[in-house]
């Protein structure tokens, strides 16, 4: 495949019949402009000619020193990348927005400055510069060439284009400085790997939707690289809810692409909304089942591929999930083995990858370009003389029907005991037998949970990953759970028109037992400190019923925290009428 292909334009400058297919463009003022899309919002197409004025005017205005570009919206962020090469500066790509992520990018010598679509922004002090698309300046600046070539033609392959960091799912997260010419190498190869496996001459006039924020390596190069230079184009936002990432690809024109993580397209999946027909689902930064790949070709109606790479190395590897767990190397990418004081590690090489460069993850090769994935170096885990990766393990908690996310941890080790992993689930429909009983289907036993933690969310960030330190704060949190409340006490009147009454007993109305409890469990979900300690399940362990209940009493229920639980008393007057306790269902080992 030619450069020019890769880039969607032919010798001419004209973009292909593809570009505008479908599209609410003309298609004869596209080929004879030179124009096409390059981004959307809500539904009105933008143009490259207008890219280029707008990024021309912003360069003109950018003051001196280095970008932190923190735009959310997608086009604005592209503008500020290219107005900042315009001028020659390396755009920083921080990991988040927080204000204590910002303030530790700063450098001795160096002159920081943040590029913004939001004035009220919190930069932690940093100055600002607002990125805008109606920029009165932009409709005086003359128009640039309108394809992919023109930035090509306009700078150094040297420059330090961008300067990524990693996620941290795994440490401190470090920077990454790339160059321009190895971006345009990796969004050529990742374009003609995704072409290829399409059937595609091309992915010219593909229209794009991101879950993925931009500042991210994976959102970056498979939604803003592929608009720049493979003559793709971008919806402007960056919808997070199933019924927006639906009217997000519904307003697009086909062929429509979804670049998403698993995490974001279990819960579109799960969410039942009406989904038109996608050409490509991508997805990167956690491994996706076979079934949800399944899932997705069956509602969608076009192909899910998986995208394998770091922010170290760019992207280095695709497949189709559904037909199999061999995964093809881009381009002129190539493996291999190198021997370690440590046992192995892995190194790619070639291709938009200048300089060889380690993997964090255990591979099997199969040959150059063809390997297995077998998990992260260092996210294996040894349990009871076995050896597994973390990530084996949370693949096959997520594909449990009915748990919504999950994750494994390992606790720190003790001195003489056998440590085990602990599984915190967002399952509401599960109790943590029944996901233990599925997991003793799918693993060794060493590495079944012994105790299976029920939360209501887990802290990943907008990628769906979630760091090794975020997640060790978390499970320590957790298992140790919610500060002891102070006793508790709730006054409840019964009403003789209960219809609880009804029959239980005529002639002496008794207040059934189970709805005397049904009011202690009322009193403990009206209050969240109280709610928490027993989570959405509780489990009752004890229950004495000590004096009968009848209509037109008043009754005191007190809640109590001795221990982990819940113990409860009713009282009428000085009598107590119950007494009991609750745990949360995941408290004891199974």
């Amino acid at each position: 495949m030619t450069r020019d292909a890769l880039i969607g334009v032919d010798r001419a400058g004209r973009t292909p019949d593809r570009d505008v297919r479908g599209s609410r463009c003309d298609p004869a003022g596209a080929a004879a402009t030179g124009t096409r899309p390059f981004a959307w919002r809500h539904g009105h197409v933008i143009d490259t000619a207008t890219f280029a004025a707008q990024a021309a005017a912003l360069a003109a205005r950018l003051p001196e020193g280095q970008p932190v570009n923190l735009c959310s919206d997608r086009y604005r962020f592209a503008l500020g990348f290219v107005a900042a090469l315009l001028r020659g500066q390396t755009s920083l790509l921080p990991p988040n927005a927080m204000p204590q992520t910002l303030r530790r990018l700063a450098q001795p010598g160096a002159t920081l400055y943040a590029l913004v679509d939001d004035p009220a922004q919190d930069t932690a002090q940093l100055a600002k510069t607002l990125v805008a698309d109606h920029d009165p300046a932009s409709t005086a600046t003359p128009p640039l060439p309108t394809d992919g070539h023109w930035l090509a033609g306009r700078l150094d392959g040297d420059l330090w284009a961008a300067c990524l960091l990693t996620s941290g799912s795994t440490g401190v997260p470090q920077p990454q400085h790339k160059r321009w010419r190895a971006l345009q190498l990796n969004a050529a190869s990742e374009a003609a790997a995704l072409a290829e496996q399409l059937g595609w001459p091309s992915i010219a006039g593909l229209n794009i939707v991101a879950t993925v924020p931009p500042q991210h390596s994976y959102g970056f190069e498979s939604s803003v690289l592929l608009a720049l230079l493979c003559g793709a184009a971008f919806d402007a936002g960056r919808p997070f809810y199933p019924a927006d990432i639906a009217d997000a690809l519904a307003r697009l024109p086909p062929p429509r692409a979804l670049v998403t993580t698993p995490v974001h397209l279990k819960t579109l999946l799960a969410a039942g909304v009406e989904l038109p027909p996608t050409d490509l689902v991508l997805s990167a930064t956690a491994p996706l089942s076979p079934q949800l790949a399944q899932a997705a070709e069956a509602r969608l109606g076009g192909r899910t591929l998986e995208i394998y790479g770091c922010t170290e190395a760019g992207q280095v590897a695709s497949r189709r999930t559904t037909a199999g767990e061999v995964w093809t190397t881009n381009g002129a990418l190539r493996l291999h083995r190198e021997a370690t004081p440590d046992g192995e590690r892995f190194v790619v090489q070639g291709g938009h990858v200048l300089e060889p460069t380690a993997l964090a993850d255990v591979l099997e090769l199969l040959d150059e370009r063809h390997f297995k994935l077998l998990g992260r170096a260092n996210d294996l885990i040894h349990v009871a003389g076995k050896r597994s990766s973390l990530a084996h393990l949370n693949f096959h908690l997520n594909h449990i029907d009915g748990v919504d996310d999950g994750v494994f941890w390992l606790p720190d080790e003790v001195a003489g005991e056998v440590v085990r992993p602990i599984a915190f689930v967002v399952a509401p429909r599960l109790g943590a037998r029944q996901i233990i009983d599925a997991l003793r289907r799918e693993l060794e036993g060493a590495f079944v949970p012994r105790r299976v933690v029920h939360v209501n969310a887990l802290p990943r960030e907008a990628t769906g990953k979630i760091t090794a330190q975020v997640l060790r704060k978390f499970a320590l949190r957790t298992l140790a759970g919610p500060a002891t409340p102070a006793p508790l006490e709730v006054e409840q009147f019964i009403d003789a028109t209960l219809p609880a009454f009804d029959g239980h007993f005529p002639g002496a109305p008794v207040l059934p037992g189970a709805h005397l409890l049904a009011l202690v469990q009322q009193a403990i979900a009206g209050h969240a400190a109280w709610a928490q300690r027993v989570g959405p399940r509780p489990l009752l362990l004890q229950l004495k019923l000590l004096a009968a209940v009848g209509p037109g009493q008043r009754l005191r229920i007190r809640l109590e925290a001795p221990g982990p639980g819940i113990a409860f008393s009713v009282q009428r007057g000085s009598t107590v009428v119950a007494r009991g306790q609750f745990a949360a269902a995941d408290a004891g080992s199974p």
